[in-house]
């Protein structure tokens, strides 16, 4: 085994999992080329082997210094440190694992010795470092740093698993992550991906809208949603979903004390109902006649909150009799009207409406007409007709007060007009999707860009959830989220904490339970820091770029079990490109240079001032 080794040095001391070697005099070279491979000498974070009867102990360089014998800082003699005779170098080696009977794994059975000598990694032991198996499915995004290996990626470790792609703005994370996915959909897979497999991309800023990205034309949906122009571009919802009382809530900004209780109260109502437009005009106008036959209980607008609500959907005209000749003696309890200028008393205190003065107040009218209206309108226009009337009917008796829910009806008026813009809501999302679903959220207002990715995330998941049987995975799922931090936060003070609950909630049962349904999440942030400590944890595969901040990096720290402390201070460090992958998916981690797709690329390069400043097209 010994043969035909480069020996480079001796382990002259063991700390643990860190060895001493003391080099041999010609062993400072950084390559050496050796049986036509070029291959790494002793140099920080390279690769070398440590020979220990019939098994290779693979360890890496950590550090390096020299050990002077015979000069010291005062000798006169100093500057003759190289000399052979004066000077050794050490080098520290941390142990990764072990390589027997040609294969690699991650072991502490094995531990280097005083004595055994250490060489260059050659490139067959490299490729089974790396996990370079002909037999296994695999995609390449780059090459190692330092040897210039292509590193293969295991397709069913890396895209079976949750996906984390961190880094500064500028460090190489969208190309890493459109990478990523380009090369799945480029492998011999494609047509079976395609046909089986459903991926959705939640893009904030837009870079992912091209017609070629992901080299996916054909079987591709890109949902541009817009809450400043009315399009026909949106997004599938079915009515169950949009319609809970969780969602609302966060989408109305209700508050905890009164609001939220009042929609959860009138969304029960109408989920137990399932109004069409006969039984709900028969409720509202029920409504009415409970208001006019209870006296006192009632308070004193009641009647008129109804009619100015009715007022808003059907014909003013109708309403001339209850609006201007209708009134009401607090002391009788009773509604009268005046009659050649003699007051008529038609309506009495638990006492039914008689047939002649519903047909003089022209209630039957009315709600022929409330029934007709409802009918004819979309989806959410039926449910803020019901909102409406739920307001006079929780109010009337004083149950609710309705001065504390005023201010939430201007906010339900912005919000359904801005969702009436990008949602439609269907009975069924069969076939809504296609293979690979782009959702642009870059010309969305703050409302729905906190809302969609809940409710498509939900949506998707539970439908995945339906289609599998734990036993008997037959499709897939894959939920990728670009500025995860903008939906995952753990903290967010613009927001309620309704909102922040119910969103986490819905993520944290992603990615804690989504794997056994064939659910996979993706989430690449530049900010790992502002994401929820519970969700980072539950990543399998980190794609690092460079990170400065001292925050992010705590984070990682904390929620990356797979890296070493070596790798990890060199990720501030890192170039643009630069990434180390470490994770479930490989036994070591890896520095990995990301080729960089110079025709199939995301919309996220820096813009080039000066070339835009150059400009002499005549354009402003």
């Amino acid at each position: 085994m010994n043969r035909d080794v480069k020996k480079l040095g001796v382990i002259v001391g063991v700390d643990g999992d860190i060895s001493q070697v003391g080099m041999y005099q010609l062993s400072n070279d950084a390559e050496y080329l050796w049986y036509g491979d070029i291959l790494q000498g002793a140099k920080i974070g390279a690769f070398l082997t440590i020979l220990q009867n019939n098994v290779k102990i693979i360890a890496s360089v950590v550090t390096e210094k020299v050990a002077d014998q015979q000069n010291t800082i005062r000798s006169t003699e100093f500057d003759n440190r190289f000399s052979k005779n004066s000077i050794n170098r050490i080098v520290h080696l941390k142990t990764k694992g072990v390589i027997e009977k040609g294969e690699f794994q991650v072991t502490s059975q094995y531990v280097p010795m005083i004595g055994n000598e250490v060489c260059i990694t050659s490139k067959k032991d490299l490729e089974l470092i790396y996990g370079i198996n002909t037999s296994e499915p695999t995609i390449s995004i780059g090459k190692s740093i330092l040897e210039g290996q292509v590193i293969p990626l295991s397709i069913n470790k890396i895209f079976a698993s949750h996906i984390g792609v961190f880094g500064n703005t500028g460090s190489g994370k969208s190309n890493t992550l459109h990478k990523l996915f380009l090369e799945l959909f480029r492998s011999d897979y494609r047509e079976k991906i395609l046909e089986l497999s459903k991926f959705y991309v939640i893009d904030f800023n837009g870079e992912y809208t091209k017609d070629d990205s992901f080299d996916v034309t054909e079987n591709k949906k890109v949902f541009d949603i817009d809450t400043r122009n009315q399009t026909n571009n949106k997004i599938p919802i079915t009515s169950d979903y949009l319609f809970d009382p969780d969602i609302l809530s966060i989408l109305f900004g209700a508050t905890i004390a009164t609001q939220v209780p009042f929609l959860r109260k009138a969304l029960k109502i109408w989920e137990e109902n399932k109004f069409d437009g006969t039984s709900i005009a028969r409720f509202v106008v029920g409504t009415l006649k409970k208001i006019l036959t209870t006296g006192n209980s009632a308070s004193l607008d009641s009647k008129d909150n109804w009619t100015s609500i009715a007022e808003k959907y059907i014909n003013s005209d109708l309403f001339t009799v209850l609006k201007s000749n209708l009134y009401y003696n607090s002391a009788y309890e009773s509604y009268f009207t005046k009659r050649n200028g003699v007051d008529c008393y038609i309506i009495n205190a638990n006492t039914p409406i008689e047939n002649s003065e519903i047909h003089y107040l022209r209630i039957n009218e009315i709600e022929e007409a409330l029934c007709n209206k409802f009918d004819a309108l979309p989806e959410i226009d039926k449910l803020k007709f019901h909102l409406d009337f739920q307001k006079v009917h929780q109010s009337a008796w004083k149950s609710t007060n309705i001065e504390h829910i005023n201010p939430l009806f201007h906010r339900i008026d912005t919000a359904l007009n801005s969702l009436k813009k990008v949602v439609e809501v269907k009975e069924s999302i069969d076939g809504d999707f296609s293979s690979l679903n782009i959702i642009n959220l870059v010309h969305a207002n703050q409302e729905i860009t906190r809302l969609i990715p809940m409710l498509i995330s939900k949506m998707v998941y539970d439908k995945q959830k339906e289609n599998i049987n734990r036993d008997d995975v037959t499709c897939t799922s894959h939920l990728i989220i670009d500025e995860a931090h903008n939906i995952l936060n753990a903290q967010n003070h613009s927001v309620g904490d309704t909102w922040q609950d119910y969103r986490l909630n819905i993520f944290e049962e992603i990615i804690k339970e989504g794997r056994k349904f064939g659910f996979y999440l993706t989430i690449s942030s530049q900010r790992p820091a502002d994401i929820s400590p519970t969700i980072l944890s539950q990543v399998h595969n980190y794609f690092i770029h460079r990170l400065v901040n001292d925050n992010d990096l705590r984070m990682l720290g904390n929620t990356m079990p797979t890296l070493d402390k070596t790798s990890f201070n060199k990720i501030p460090s890192l170039g643009k490109g630069e990434v180390i992958i470490t994770g479930n998916a490989i036994q070591v981690p890896v520095f990995v240079k990301v080729d960089k797709e110079e025709i199939i690329r995301p919309n996220s390069d820096d813009v080039i001032l000066t070339k835009l400043w150059s400009r002499n097209d005549g354009k402003n």
